[in-house]
């Protein structure tokens, strides 16, 4: 059989150029398999042909495509609280007229639902339910209730919470301290925290949006319940080797015993042996210094990393030591881009162009070997104006000229700090509107959120991972081999 044997000629004023208007008027061809009829009728009409177990078969034709709306059955959960909605309306004769209505409707079928359920929970507790005393068996009892005001999108709400004599019992379903506001709206507010809102515009959008007056204070409350999982993220066990863990900081202004200080916001950012990138921890300190660093380095170890084989960091003093102090073995790559611009600074603007131009032949060299002829061509042809820049390159060319022995694959993933520089970018975007942070945990709250909103979109590897993975596997074999 031949793929030509079925072609046939069909006249284009036989092909539907459009669809039918409306959607559903087209033709529908139908055979009954019991008789061998065929019979003709509307599309419209396949609802009233349709029976419980039959399978829907849909060619791959290139027509525009066209939807079968359906509505599904209520469960009998819902059915029943559709059955008591429309018995309020009816018994309270409630016309809903505007939206008021509607959130006083609202309102009120919440707080039946939340206290039917509490006093269940009530009767969870003591193991009885109320006025069946026969089948007590507990010296513990209900104590009546204690009134609560919860904060809803719909409006502040009253609701009793039931009480036990003992003092023992502790509601789930409305948490003992939950009474400002309800979990969803916490959850809004931390969203609204994490995208870099200040405490005033989170305020006056709570206010507009949900009618709800929110002070500084409840909005910090609300937010330091973050504190507890930062620590926890930030002791959190982690990988035993890591391909490439990036060291940079970022820094910021914090409020600090009435004074205004510089904070320095440590950021490492690791690549798995997978090619999985994570943030392995984010710590505020002061002014970045190599010592903070070691202790840092200290707590990924306690924290399970035993080896990491490439460490790429900017040029900080001292730097290096501290890495080696704790992880000997790991190979150090200075940031090239940080070398440039620590070295070009003071360049002048007229000369600065074919300066970089010649250094580019430097850091862009094939081969080491190639590279150190060039930085000699670099100091004898500049030296003369600017004699620190050959120097700083020479001084330290153990730690910048690490990437040379690479192929191009692991060259481009390690010769600078663009990977960590470029997560820092997008915090500065989310704490712009920060100049100055209240305190230290208000700063690590924030950075916290926004990390955890930007590394949502980090869920696979790099595209030349493999490349990477294989080259790394032979030039790292000894330490890999238990892997």
């Amino acid at each position: 059989m031949k793929l030509e044997e079925f072609n046939y000629d069909l006249p284009k004023e036989l092909i539907a150029q459009e669809p039918a208007e409306p959607r559903d008027s087209c033709r529908l061809m139908m055979l009954d398999k019991n008789t061998g009829e065929w019979e003709h009728h509307g599309f419209r009409d396949i609802l009233n042909e349709i029976r419980k177990g039959d399978i829907f078969v849909f060619n791959n034709t290139k027509v525009i495509p066209a939807r079968l709306y359906g509505k599904k059955k209520d469960t009998p959960q819902k059915a029943a609280l559709r059955e008591m909605m429309g018995n309020y309306l009816k018994e309270n004769n409630v016309k809903v007229k505007d939206g008021t209505d509607v959130n006083s409707i609202m309102r009120d079928m919440m707080s039946i639902i939340l206290e039917g359920a509490l006093e269940q929970e009530m009767d969870e507790e003591l193991g009885y339910s109320k006025y069946d005393y026969r089948n007590k068996e507990t010296d513990n009892s209900r104590n009546g209730h204690s009134q609560k005001t919860m904060h809803t999108s719909y409006g502040d709400m009253e609701i009793d919470i039931p009480r036990d004599r003992k003092g023992e019992f502790e509601p789930q379903i409305v948490k003992k301290y939950q009474n400002t506001v309800t979990q969803d709206m916490e959850e809004k507010i931390i969203s609204m925290y994490a995208k870099g809102m200040t405490t005033n515009d989170i305020e006056s959008h709570m206010r507009e949006l949900y009618d709800i007056e929110i002070s500084d204070s409840t909005i910090s409350r609300i937010t330091d319940k973050i504190l507890p999982i930062v620590k926890e993220w930030q002791e959190r066990p982690l990988e035993e080797i890591y391909a490439v863990v990036f060291m940079d900081a970022i820094h910021y202004h914090v409020r600090n015993e009435g004074r205004i200080v510089k904070r320095a916001v440590y950021v490492a950012i690791g690549i798995d042996m997978e090619g999985h990138k994570d943030v392995l921890g984010m710590y505020v300190g002061q002014n970045e210094s190599a010592k903070f660093w070691l202790s840092i380095l200290n707590g990924l170890k306690n924290r399970g990393v035993e080896d990491i084989l490439i460490a790429c960091v900017d040029g900080l003093t001292g730097f290096p030591q501290a890495i080696e102090a704790v992880f000997p073995d790991t190979e150090i790559q200075q940031c090239i881009i940080h070398q440039i611009r620590n070295t070009t600074k003071f360049v002048s603007y007229k000369e600065l162009k074919p300066l970089m131009a010649d250094l580019k032949r430097v850091y862009a060299a094939p081969t080491e070997e190639i590279a150190r002829a060039e930085l000699d061509s670099f100091d004898e042809k500049w030296s003369g104006k600017y004699p620190k820049i050959a120097k700083s390159w020479k001084d330290n060319w153990a730690n910048l000229s690490t990437y040379f022995k690479y192929p191009e694959a692991v060259r481009r993933l390690i010769y600078t700090t663009n990977t960590i520089e470029g997560f820092n970018r997008q915090l500065r975007k989310v704490t712009k509107s920060k100049t100055v942070f209240p305190s230290d945990e208000s700063l690590l709250k924030m950075l916290y959120l926004a990390m955890v909103d930007i590394t949502k979109k980090w869920t696979g590897h790099r595209q030349d991972w493999g490349q990477i993975h294989s080259q790394l596997e032979i030039f790292f074999e000894e330490r890999l081999s238990g892997l």
